[in-house]
């Protein structure tokens, strides 16, 4: 049986003593090793099977680092990784502004996923793939004052990686009703006073 295509030989025939050096055509992202037996032939023998195996990447997860949102805020988020992880835990760390609602389920090597639950034929034991998380709904942002949250991903190893979601500030506000006012003529002596109403989202000022 011929080797695996991974593996690359320095040379596939030779004559008396040599050396036949071995590497591979692509790293091994999968969690688990993998192997494949090496036939050496010559007439009049029987032949040798070695094999090689090369070893599996260690867990892993990483997250996109920095996701940004409009002040206008946005109907879908998405946040992507990549894993090698049989599980991925998904969290929102403490102390956010922007405030997000945690979706129940992510989308793991096309597989929809409930977050925290083993992944469906575990893809990540032969190789890494690519994960997905959207968030819906994200209001627009009313206050002068940039918002942050904080993505948390898990791996099943206990390894950790955060994406930093930040939205823009919004835009300062400031209105007053109504346009005039009226006093009485002896506003003083009554003690008397009118009054405007101001709405903002910011710092001001009368003069």
């Amino acid at each position: 049986m011929a080797y695996s295509s991974w593996l690359v030989p320095s040379k596939t025939q030779g004559s008396g003593n040599d050396t036949v050096n071995v590497t591979a055509s692509s790293n091994n992202t999968g969690r688990n090793p993998r192997n494949t037996n090496v036939t050496f032939s010559a007439a009049g023998v029987a032949d040798v099977v070695r094999q090689v195996v090369q070893a599996g990447k260690p867990e892993f997860v990483t997250i996109e680092s920095v996701k940004s949102v409009s002040k206008g805020g946005v109907s879908t988020l998405t946040i992507t990784g990549t894993s090698n992880s049989s599980k991925l835990t998904f969290s929102l760390a403490s102390g956010a502004t922007l405030a997000l609602t945690l979706p129940s389920s992510y989308t793991a090597n096309s597989v929809n996923t409930n977050n925290g639950a083993a992944i469906a034929g575990d893809p990540g034991a032969s190789a890494e793939f690519a994960f997905s998380i959207a968030f819906s709904n994200i209001p627009e942002n009313t206050t002068i004052d940039a918002k942050t949250a904080q993505l948390v991903v898990t791996d099943n190893a206990g390894n950790e990686a955060t994406c930093t979601i930040t939205q823009a500030a919004g835009d300062a506000t400031l209105s007053v009703a109504p346009a005039t006012v009226q006093l009485d003529w002896n506003a003083f002596s009554e003690s008397t006073s009118a009054s405007f109403t101001v709405t903002s989202n910011t710092n001001w000022t009368v003069s």
